[in-house]
């Protein structure tokens, strides 16, 4: 019972750490210094990534709409006027093409070089400095665009050189663990003139293929001899993520309608120093 209880602590974590440009890896870290869950090294590698599964379907639920591509209804611009393709939803296809662009940097970084870079820089350290850097950029962005117009105020209006540029930005968390991947692509979205929301919502989408493309792969790095109990760990992680995140991200969409990013800002880089003075101390 204890370590379903635990599982439901990180399943919280998860649900409101991923969403909010606040790094769910330094959360996760730092949660695991005190509340360490009774599994193998490898379940509890796979877990910390798996997790986020249920995060995403936060995510289809919520904005199902617009990103589900297929069907007639609602469908005012189909690829084709007959047949199958009278089926398929032109701008959403179009939105998902970008959604791939993007996805490109790090998927290709994350399969050739993941476990090198996780050896490397995943630890209280790197991962501190990455939340104060991070949490400067914020508040520099927000202070900087704090009177200008911003130049893409949908979806519809992100280019596919837009979506790679984020695409960059998201390779910078593939890369450095506590940068936070919904705080490099917002902020790198904001640096480019994307409205908050919108660069909020592609953030988002752009989350469902990386998380389960990672997630896809940590699994069969673990392989499928789940015992009863870490099945049951796991899936009771997985369903507070969900829950938690729609609540989250519900609010995250109220928030930013009538606020700016910088109070995220600033908490990242409370945060990062306690972490960098924690991990020091206890070094």
């Amino acid at each position: 019972m204890a370590e379903f209880l635990k599982a439901v602590l990180f399943g919280i974590v998860e649900g409101i750490t991923e969403w909010l440009p606040i790094s769910s890896t330094g959360h996760m870290i730092l949660l695991d210094e005190f509340v360490k869950l009774d599994v193998s090294p490898e379940f509890w590698e796979m877990f910390l990534v798996v997790i986020q599964l249920g995060a995403i379907l936060a995510v289809v639920l919520l904005f199902f709409g617009q990103i589900w591509p297929f069907g007639r209804k609602g469908n005012s611009n189909p690829v084709a006027e007959k047949g199958v393709f009278s089926y398929c939803k032109k701008d959403i296809w179009i939105l998902w093409f970008k959604i791939l662009v993007a996805c490109v940097p790090a998927a290709v970084v994350g399969l050739l070089f993941d476990e090198f870079f996780e050896s490397l820089f995943y630890n209280g350290v790197c991962v501190s400095i990455a939340l104060i850097v991070f949490g400067i950029g914020f508040i520099f962005i927000e202070n900087r665009n704090k009177n200008a117009n911003t130049k893409i105020n949908s979806l519809a209006e992100i280019t596919y050189q837009t979506a790679a540029v984020i695409g960059l930005f998201q390779l910078i968390a593939a890369i450095f663990p506590g940068t936070s991947r919904s705080g490099a692509t917002i902020l790198g979205a904001l640096l480019i003139g994307v409205s908050r929301t919108v660069a909020a919502e592609f953030t988002f989408f752009l989350a469902i293929p990386v998380m389960l493309g990672a997630s896809l792969l940590k699994i069969l790095k673990f392989g499928f001899s789940f015992s009863g109990n870490e099945l049951m760990i796991l899936l009771t992680g997985m369903i507070t993520a969900f829950i938690v995140s729609v609540i989250v991200i519900k609010f995250l969409m109220g928030y930013i309608k009538k606020h700016d990013f910088k109070v995220f800002g600033w908490y990242r880089i409370i945060l990062g120093i306690v972490v960098l003075v924690y991990f020091v101390i206890t070094a």
